[in-house]
């Protein structure tokens, strides 16, 4: 699985590399390569060689996902990725790491995207990207803690993160619908 998930990726990152018609010659269109393991070595593809399309719906449809995923991973490391410290009070009480004011400015900032995206029809990409990314970057931020229980913050992540976008996009769609806006 893995490596026809790689044979995949290295026939896109090629395609885009080399443009329209990349290795067999024959003019197949814009971001379109064959996909054979003759044309990943460089030579012609056989004639069995099938053809992979990445202006296909399936490959336009997740661009929006893949886009907000990585703002909302660029949005974590911006307001929360630097934040790796408890603050102990005088009292001896512990807060943290994240400030109210962090959080909010990552919501606020995310919120603008997801709006944006659901706006324009994409309400799928936005819940599904949105959640994908915070999810990853929570996963990556606190997994090197040593109790194990970064698993539950990151379950309480995700689903806040679903639910929440769930909401803002299905309200956004409303509006959307109720009032068109200009494309």
């Amino acid at each position: 699985m893995l490596s026809a998930a790689l044979f995949v990726v290295r026939a896109v990152v090629r395609a885009v590399a080399r443009g329209p018609g990349s290795y067999s010659g024959r003019p197949r269109g814009r971001w379109t390569t064959d996909l054979s393991t003759r044309t990943l070595s460089g030579d012609r593809p056989g004639r069995n060689a099938g053809a992979m399309r990445l202006d296909k719906p399936e490959f336009r449809a997740a661009i929006p996902a893949c886009v907000l995923a990585g703002v909302s991973v660029a949005a974590w490391a911006a307001w929360l990725g630097w934040d790796q410290r408890y603050d102990v009070r005088p009292d001896g009480s512990t807060s943290g790491p994240y400030a109210v004011w962090q959080v909010v400015g990552l919501v606020l900032t995310l919120l603008v995207p997801v709006c944006w995206a659901a706006a324009r029809g994409h309400s799928t990409a936005a819940v599904g990207g949105t959640t994908a990314g915070l999810t990853l970057a929570a996963w990556v931020d606190w997994s090197d803690d040593a109790s194990g229980l970064f698993m539950v913050g990151v379950v309480l992540v995700m689903a806040g993160t679903f639910v929440t976008t769930a909401v803002v996009s299905a309200v956004t769609d409303t509006l959307r619908r109720d009032l068109p806006l200009p494309r």
